[in-house]
């Protein structure tokens, strides 16, 4: 039973992918819009910004006003590549030393507990419930009911065919739903670094006042 689900995992990990893959080349068919004016900057530095200092709560206007939001994301998107992290220990199998189990089990559990007041935020905010929709909640549902169960799996392995059940659901579930974004976030980043990069106007030129 085992075996299958296992073999189940790896076979929907790369459905997922190559989902992914697909929906990416998709975007590519909208054709690339001609820019005609000189390049001001460098691309590569735009990248590196996106990636580097352009992430921190300060360079986001919206991220700076909701810190604690911002913080909970981290630590969610922490907790959810520890377990995938774990699933695949599972999957090779490989035995992980107690150092690293025990790092995985406190990002886990960090990630659960950001995970659920995440979604109490969007139910009981007006605000954002009024602009969620039911991906939003099933995704949220599916990613803390799979934290859960891997969290649980590194106590007592009895729950391991359900959380090999769950990965499979989730992986299958990632490319029609909200959790696409995990993949999308570094893809759309790139595309932000390029253009800003090449503008010159990311990342920011220090302006020199003559005296």
């Amino acid at each position: 039973m085992l075996t299958f689900l296992r073999y189940g995992v790896i076979i929907s990990f790369f459905v997922c992918t190559i989902s992914l893959c697909i929906l990416v080349l998709k975007t590519l068919l909208f054709g690339k819009k001609p820019l005609h004016s000189e390049p001001q900057g460098v691309e590569n530095k735009g990248i590196l910004y996106a990636f580097g200092k352009g992430m921190m709560p300060w360079e986001k206007e919206s991220a700076a006003r909701h810190l604690p939001t911002y913080i909970a994301g981290i630590l969610y998107h922490s907790g959810i590549f520890a377990g995938l992290f774990y699933i695949l220990l599972l999957v090779i199998p490989f035995c992980p030393s107690l150092f690293l189990i025990n790092a995985l089990r406190i990002l886990m559990l960090c990630g659960i507990a950001c995970g659920v007041a995440l979604f109490l935020k969007r139910i009981f905010k007006t605000t954002l419930k009024n602009i969620s929709c039911p991906d939003d909640f099933a995704s949220n549902i599916l990613v803390d009911l799979f934290l859960f169960l891997a969290l649980i799996d590194t106590f007592i392995s009895i729950v391991r065919p359900v959380l090999l059940f769950t990965a499979i659901l989730m992986l299958l579930y990632i490319p029609v739903g909200k959790i696409r974004h995990c993949f999308f976030f570094f893809y759309s980043r790139i595309l932000f670094g390029l253009f800003y990069g090449r503008r010159g106007i990311l990342p920011q030129k220090q302006r020199q006042f003559k005296v």
